[in-house]
């Protein structure tokens, strides 16, 4: 008496499913980091020097202000205002979004007025509500980046305390001496540290960055992880190294 002996049929998977997913769930991983908690950012300018430089790689926590559709990839229109928002520090380093068009353009300076401020500067001075900024100047120094100019190190102490270096060029140079600002409800005033070399918010939107809403604020900078003075090429992996500036390296923003 026979049997047929055949085994029954069986389905295997394919060897590249599981990858494939191993893959998606390390994207979308990805994505909600980016969105909600940490996001990387580069420097492309020297508006924010010296606390930033041209190359440096930088962390900024999304959760500092809680989250506006500015947090999510291509700012959707999903909602407007934020949600769990905190309320920012003058002198905090932040990421924002360019008021003046519609979310494309990443903007880092240090916020210097809060919503109902009056800012003016005089003489190089900044005024926050009548109260100067204290200013300690240091050695002078050309400028690391850009067009050959002598610059002043200025130690600056807000009216926090939070005390931080700033470079200045003169005194009498455009954007040290204005008219008094009075940030609207909702609204940030914002200045680059660099003084003399930054378009802020003491230039009106259309030409500098003017007032920045609540909605436009990314988040807050916390450390440079990572820094590389220029001529890096993706397809020079050599650059990675011999550009690389060890005194950089996990830097913490003050």
């Amino acid at each position: 008496m026979s049997s047929n002996s055949t085994p029954p049929a069986t389905h295997s998977t394919p060897w590249w499913s599981g990858n494939l997913a191993t893959v998606g769930a390390a994207l979308l991983i990805a994505v909600v980091l980016k969105a909600f908690i940490f996001q990387p950012f580069t420097i492309p300018s020297s508006s924010m020097e010296p606390t930033l430089r041209t190359g440096d790689y930088l962390i900024v926590s999304k959760f500092s202000y809680g989250w506006s559709r500015h947090s999510l990839p291509f700012s959707p229109p999903l909602f407007y205002g934020r949600i769990l928002g905190l309320q920012p520090k003058r002198g905090d380093v932040i990421v924002f979004k360019l008021p003046r068009d519609q979310g494309r353009t990443d903007y880092v300076k240090r916020l210097v007025g809060l919503p109902g401020d009056r800012v003016q500067v005089l003489h190089g001075a900044v005024y926050v509500n009548g109260h100067p900024f204290a200013q300690a100047p240091g050695r002078a120094l050309f400028d690391p980046e850009g067009l050959p100019r002598k610059v002043t190190e200025v130690r600056e102490t807000n009216s926090t305390g939070k005390s931080y270096t700033i470079y200045r060029e003169a005194l009498d140079h455009q954007g040290e001496n204005t008219d008094v600002y009075v940030a609207p409800p909702g609204q940030y005033f914002f200045m680059g540290d660099n003084r003399d070399n930054s378009l802020d918010s003491r230039w009106s939107g259309d030409i500098g960055v003017g007032f920045v809403p609540a909605e436009n604020l990314v988040g807050r900078v916390e450390i440079v992880l990572a820094s590389w003075r220029g001529g890096v090429s993706l397809f020079k992996p050599w650059t990675w190294v011999t550009k690389l500036d060890p005194n950089r390296l996990l830097h913490r923003v003050n």
